[in-house]
């Protein structure tokens, strides 16, 4: 989706484009051409049909949502086509992978006006390239009634999960192929150093660790708490994952640990390249926007950005938002990424 070689070739693409486009009205019985942004994100994305079509009648732009499935895979792609870009804007790289798609340049520089109302407090590049959309906070989860029922207290720490009396409870995913794996690993450097998390993550593999490969896997496949019925009560999953788990009763049947969580924050941006820049710039203006932020916790069980956001009811207390989460700054972590992953894989295997 990118330019030409020859002008034939451009005038050829410019035809086939506005051929493609929707028409509005003009409002003197002719029409005119509705231009289409890619929004190319995860396959966690879900936003209400009725926003999005609001959006377009109020800035006459159409959204095309691409995924590309989940924050790893999405920051690949766009690594791998950023000279041709996929799409004109991107939601859904998050801060573990923030610095990889900055340091490749796969975004161009905008601040938008939006940004001020919230966003601006989880910045990580002074050149606005990234704009940030939703808080996603990566924590440990249990399954309350397996441990009342057991008679067991439920862990809340780190160290906890690598006490012997919950050996085998544990499911995690793969920091090399999932965001909160990674996210999970992530906050193991960040709790215990460079000199003590690999002894850490030593401690739980003899104690039981399950890895598999993705969110999904974990959560309602091996996950007890969760639809799935799974074996093991204890997940790393979200902060905001009990929301989704009330019971006929009112109450979540699963808690999130407060004291485990790593901040995991999604950015949106446009693309570098991309041939639709001012219309990417107004799809960042409307992710950031009273609209669209009122929809993210109900769609996509995550946190807004923006200040003065309400949430779903009940979220305060079955889901809030950890006060105190682990983080590491980006610099750090695009530098030391790579190198722990392939660390964890050795002491893994």
């Amino acid at each position: 989706m990118k330019r030409r070689a020859v002008r034939a070739a451009t005038a050829i693409a410019a035809v086939s484009a506005v051929a493609a486009a929707c028409s509005l009205s003009d409002g003197d019985g002719g029409t005119q051409q509705t231009p289409t942004v890619t929004l190319v994100t995860h396959d966690s994305f879900l936003a209400p049909q009725e926003v999005l079509d609001a959006f377009q009648r109020q800035s006459g732009i159409k959204i095309s949502v691409l995924k590309q499935g989940d924050a790893g895979s999405l920051t690949n792609k766009l690594v791998l086509t950023k000279a041709n870009p996929i799409g004109d804007v991107a939601y859904g790289v998050d801060s573990t992978f923030a610095s990889r798609a900055l340091g490749e340049g796969v975004f161009e520089p905008y601040t938008s006006p939006e940004a001020d109302r919230g966003p601006q407090r989880y910045a990580v590049d002074p050149e606005h390239r990234l704009s940030a959309v939703d808080v996603g906070d990566v924590c440990v989860n249990v399954d309350t009634g397996y441990f009342a029922t057991k008679g067991l207290a439920a862990p809340t720490t780190y160290e906890d999960l690598a006490d012997p009396k919950y050996k085998d409870l544990l499911v995690a995913e793969d920091p090399a192929t999932a965001s909160p794996g990674l996210a999970f690993l992530l906050g193991t450097v960040a709790k215990y150093g460079e000199a003590g998390w690999k002894d850490y993550w030593t401690r739980l593999k003899a104690n039981g660790v399950k890895v598999v490969s993705g969110w999904e896997e974990a959560y309602t496949k091996q996950f007890s708490g969760s639809s799935g019925k799974g074996p093991r009560p204890i997940v790393v999953s979200y902060a905001s994952s009990p929301a989704a788990e009330i019971g006929d009763d009112g109450k979540p049947r699963t808690k999130a640990l407060l004291d485990t969580c790593y901040r995991q924050v999604e950015y949106a941006g446009v693309l570098a390249n991309g041939k639709q820049a001012e219309n990417a710039r107004k799809v960042v203006d409307f992710l950031l926007s009273q609209q669209f932020q009122a929809t993210v916790a109900a769609n996509m069980y995550v946190y807004p950005t923006r200040q003065g956001v309400d949430l779903p009811q009940g979220w305060a207390q079955v889901a809030p938002l950890p006060q105190k989460p682990q983080t590491l700054p980006a610099d750090q972590v695009q530098a030391g990424r790579e190198k722990w992953i392939g660390e964890w894989r050795t002491l893994m295997q």
